[in-house]
């Protein structure tokens, strides 16, 4: 019998896992909620599901999993409610802004067995994974150095900043989670610089919209990620491991591989233009492993640690930035 799915939140993200419910042999999707009525019609009519409440879900028999795609505000809450209610948990990052607000809410989740997974979707790229695959496979040898380059076509309005929780929480923490998923190694020691070069709105808000960020493990393991939210040219997507072996890369994609020789010289089609494109296919690997850990029996990864420790490092990020200092990610602790 298929997994029977609702999905909370029909913006542009309830969108892309919508689809891959119902395009999930294993699955199917019964309901949508969203605060927007329209919005929640449009989608439920889109996939042939039905529009029902948060409270209508909770308490449905028919619905064993959720899919969570709400402002980000609302994520605890309602992970804390539907794992007290029984239900599997996919939830898009982050868990919540705050260290302390989530670990509260996975303590919530480990008392009741819940099932819960958070949203790094890159986890699931089939480039990036042939990178991990090559890895384990002693490929490279060691892993000594990553780079990751994560640039954005553009920048998100005013409003969308104000709630985001800035670009390291929002943005940089997929490769937060990515550096930890190559590295093999946690990283310990943060530094990182960050200004605002492409709109003064951004710093006028007190974020910032570019960023460099070093990561170093306790064997000396270096991460460098580059962010900005401007590339003129697409959505920039590159990750490179340097081992005592040799490195592998894996390049930027595009909708069609050509290459075009002619008087100009060689050229190539434009990048994808956002995440929506670039990751379809992760998208759709990430819900797949979602339903076979539901089916197994077993916690899923990424997992609600591999979130919290993904803004931990976002975190310390933030600080060293602020204090102009490597920041100990052991020093981003709960209040107690």
């Amino acid at each position: 019998m298929p997994i029977r799915f609702a999905v909370l939140g029909a913006g542009r993200i309830g969108k892309v896992h919508a689809k891959a419910v119902s395009g999930d042999p294993d699955a199917t999707l019964v309901a949508v909620a969203d605060a927007m009525p329209q919005a929640a019609d449009l989608l439920a009519a889109l996939w042939g599901a039905e529009v029902r409440s948060v409270d209508e879900i909770l308490a449905a028999d028919d619905i064993d999993a959720v899919v969570i795609c709400t402002p980000t505000d609302t994520h605890a809450d309602l992970i804390e409610r539907f794992a007290r209610a029984g239900k599997a948990i996919f939830c898009e990052k982050p868990v919540d802004l705050s260290v302390d607000r989530v670990r509260a809410c996975l303590a919530v989740v480990e008392a009741e067995s819940g099932i819960l997974m958070v949203g790094f979707n890159r986890r699931f790229d089939p480039h990036f994974q042939a990178v991990r695959a090559q890895i384990d496979a002693g490929a490279i040898g060691t892993v000594e150095m990553v780079t990751i380059t994560s640039r954005d076509p553009g920048a998100p309005p005013a409003s969308y900043i104000l709630s985001s929780g800035g670009i390291f929480k929002d943005m940089a923490i997929h490769d937060f989670d990515m550096a930890r998923f190559l590295l093999g190694e946690e990283p310990v020691w943060v530094s990182a610089s960050a200004a605002s070069l492409v709109d003064p709105a951004i710093g006028e808000l007190g974020d910032y919209d570019s960023a460099s960020v070093i990561l170093t493990t306790t064997s000396g393991r270096q991460c460098v990620i580059s962010n900005s939210r401007r590339a003129t040219y697409g959505y920039d997507q590159r990750i490179e491991v340097l081992g005592t072996k040799g490195m592998i890369a894996a390049e930027n994609q595009r909708p069609v591989s050509i290459e075009i020789a002619d008087e100009r010289g060689f050229t190539r089609p434009p990048l994808h233009d956002f995440f929506m494109t670039r990751y379809t296919q992760a998208y759709a690997a990430e819900i797949a492993g979602f339903i076979a850990a539901i089916r197994d029996g077993t916690q899923p990864r990424p997992s609600g640690r591999d979130g919290l420790f993904a803004l931990m490092i976002a975190e310390a990020a933030l600080r060293s930035v602020k204090e102009r200092r490597a920041v100990n990610v052991a020093e981003i602790l709960p209040c107690q």
